[in-house]
Parts: C-alpha cells; structure tokens; sequence
C-alpha cells in the first residue's frame, strides 16, 4: 500500500466576487502520508480552510488535483463525491455543527441513518464513542447543556462514528479556553496513535507540537519556515493595538 494516503498537484481555489476573482488557493504541491497528524498554520485568509474543504470533498478545485488512496476527487461525480465524505472523512468544525434538538448520544448516531444501520447498533456504536472520548455521562444531555469542550468531544465521536481513514479538523479549538483546547488537541493525537490521519488546521502555531508533519499556508501558497516568520515580523505590535 502506498503510504502517501493525500497528493495535491497543482492545487488551485478561485472565488468570484462581483467582478473580481479571489484567489484562495495557487499552486498547492502537498502529501500527506497515511497515520499522519499534518498541522495547517496560517493567518487569517491563507486559505486554510478552502485546503480542508477540497481536501474533504465539500468543494471542487479550480485548478489541479486532488489525489486520495490514487483515484482524483476532481473526477468524481456528486453522488461519488458524497460517498467518501460518508465513507473515508470524518470532520470536526469550530462552531461544533451539533444538532440542537437531538442529544449527544443522538447526534454522534445520526449519520448512521444514512448508511442503513438499525437503531440499536446506531445507539450502542455513539454511546461507545462517547465512552472513548470521555463524556458518555452527557449522552442524554443536549448541545446547550454542555461546555464547549464537551461539544466539541461529540463532534469528534460523531466523525469517528463511521470508522473514517481520514480526520479533518478545521480550527477545532478555536471556541475554548487554552486548557479545554489541550485536551482537544490531545485527543487528536490519541486518534491518530490509533492508525487515522489527521489533519488540523488554525492560526495557532501551537498545534505544531502535536503534529507529526507541519505546513504553513501565506496568501495561498505553501511557504517555508524562514518565510512564514519573516512574514510575522513585518506585522509591527503598534499594528496590532
């Protein structure tokens, strides 16, 4: 098996805005190898989540290709398409995404409607899940009755719950408290010591320490170290006030 799991060739993310073109994403050269914790880092606007959202087939590129397991996610069509993001990824977003109405237990259960899985088992697979990442003493309670780190240790049983290869995460600490977010992040990397890939990105260059692998996005492109710093210095802290 190849152990690159992700190739990018020639990754590009164009946006039409009225008459003028954003361009998110120019040129992304990336390999991600399988049971891997790959660390995104850039500012605000380097194209860090429009990456995770190619990545994860919830957008098409633009330009170039995205290659998962060898076949090109560009060549799918929609219904393929759909089928590994049910299938092969599971995402973890900052603002949670959980169902209000329904409880923890019946959130991390519920994409399990729609590969034909009975209740019971639906129900025993979530309230195991929830076990695995500490807080199936809330099974019953709903979003609004748990902490921010709670919820968001839901929404990581709830993208485990299909057994992906493939961990997404897009600013998953970005609503918690510095200690909250630790744990996170070290549930991550307990999930990628169980054989998934995982991939984070953020504006925190803390996340690094977690990581296996790290690459830092600029205004779209790909960027060493050395430039990614220089880039931070530029930035003066009177700008900042």
């Amino acid at each position: 098996m190849d152990a690159q799991l992700i190739r990018t060739l020639g990754l590009g993310k164009t946006y039409l805005m009225g008459r003028e073109q954003i361009h998110a994403l120019a040129e992304v050269e990336l390999s991600i190898e399988r049971n891997s914790f790959t660390a995104v880092i850039g500012p605000s606007g380097s194209g860090k989540s429009t990456l995770l959202h190619l990545l994860g087939g919830l957008d098409r590129p633009s330009a170039g290709s995205i290659q998962v397991n060898g076949f090109s996610l560009e060549q799918l069509d929609e219904n393929a398409l759909a089928a590994y993001r049910r299938q092969t990824v599971g995402f973890i977003f900052q603002t949670y995404n959980l169902l209000p109405s329904m409880s923890a237990l019946e959130n991390v259960a519920f994409p399990l409607r729609f590969a034909g899985v009975r209740r019971a088992e639906r129900l025993e697979r979530a309230m195991a899940l929830l076990g695995e990442v500490g807080v199936d003493d809330r099974a019953f309670h709903r979003p609004d009755e748990l902490s921010g780190g709670q919820q968001q240790r839901v929404a990581a049983a709830r993208a485990l719950v299909h057994n992906p290869q493939l961990i997404l995460a897009d600013e998953p600490t970005g609503n918690l408290d510095s200690h909250t977010g630790l744990q996170i992040m070290q549930l991550l990397a307990e999930l990628r010591r169980q054989g998934r890939t995982v991939v984070v990105v953020s504006h925190d260059p803390r996340i690094a320490h977690f990581a296996t692998h790290t690459v830092r996005l600029l205004d779209g492109r790909l960027v060493d170290e050395q430039e990614y710093e220089a880039s931070l210095r530029l930035v003066a802290p009177s700008d900042l006030a």
